[in-house]
């Protein structure tokens, strides 16, 4: 991981912020009104855009990249408790008074977000009916999504878990080919490498995937989905 600068792109703000599903959904003057405000930024993948306990400074929506969201305890031991795309937002607990970092933010797939300070988002939450319940929907399916992956963690195989993820990831970048490090899956999954490593090989040996250097495609989904726990029916894009 690297926490590289981010780096403003030319188109500073696009007339309508259709290229985030969220935004998208708001009314077209809120949606001109936010985009006033926000900057279209680059980032990498690796990059770190929040850790516990530092001050949130930007809310980001994603355009293109993927953002992976890791618990953290003890400074080194992670979790995944959630992963977001353009369908998603990161900074959103800032309205509920937060004005620290809970979770690790890191970049898995490079790309563009729509990046907004934090004094203006809140302005605009308290200004904006549409932009609250957006806000209030999204946070509590964020919360609904943790809980299901800690129980997921606890209670099912990690072939199944790996699965779950890969699936999730190919959904949001929607793509059946993507890049995924054996140390990133072991931060995501909280396991050893040793036991991405099985659990990758188990699943390429039944032909559902193919997996050469972090380099990952998917081979059948189907047959991922039937490999997959039951959680990845809660996660999947409808």
């Amino acid at each position: 991981m690297h926490t590289s600068s981010l780096h403003t792109t030319d188109d500073r703000a696009l007339p309508r912020l259709a290229n985030n599903r969220l935004l998208a959904s708001l009314p077209d003057d809120d949606q001109l009104q936010l985009a006033e405000k926000c900057e279209t930024v680059r980032v990498e993948n690796g990059q770190l855009l929040s850790e516990p306990g530092e001050e949130i400074r930007y809310v980001y929506f994603p355009i293109d990249c993927l953002i992976s969201l890791l618990g953290v305890a003890e400074g080194r031991m992670t979790l995944e408790i959630g992963s977001l795309g353009r369908e998603g937002m990161l900074g959103a607990s800032v309205v509920l008074g937060h004005e620290l970092a809970q979770v690790r933010a890191v970049v898995q797939r490079s790309g563009r977000v729509y990046r907004l300070a934090v004094g203006d988002f809140v302005t605009e939450f308290y200004r904006m009916e549409s932009l609250r319940r957006l806000v209030h929907r999204y946070t509590d399916g964020m919360l609904a999504q943790a809980i299901q992956i800690a129980v997921c963690s606890r209670f099912h195989v990690l072939e199944a878990r790996l699965a779950r993820s890969l699936l999730i990831t190919r959904d949001r970048l929607r793509s059946d080919k993507f890049h995924l490090t054996h140390e990133f899956l072991a931060h995501a999954l909280g396991v050893r490498r040793v036991g991405v490593t099985k659990a990758a090989s188990a699943l390429q040996q039944q032909k559902l995937i193919t997996y050469s250097r972090g380099n990952i495609e998917i081979l059948d989904s189907t047959g991922l989905e039937a490999v997959s726990c039951h959680c990845y029916d809660l996660f999947k894009e409808k």
